[in-house]
């Protein structure tokens, strides 16, 4: 798993994992009591050659 966002496919996941790094600070709140550095932290990068794919869960579809 490269990060944690909700997406359904390779494209809302690069859509939404830009959004992240580009949002200014008060778009997606603070974590109280965080002690990291004083900026959000950043999405890692995707590997250009990678096309995630969306997993099924067994019994569904």
């Amino acid at each position: 798993m490269w990060w944690n966002f909700i997406g359904r496919s390779h494209d809302d996941i690069v859509r939404m994992r830009a959004e992240w790094n580009e949002a200014p600070d008060d778009r997606f709140g603070r974590v109280a009591g965080y002690r990291g550095r004083s900026e959000r932290l950043a999405a890692p990068p995707l590997p250009p050659e990678l096309r995630l794919k969306r997993r099924f869960r067994r019994g569904r579809q």
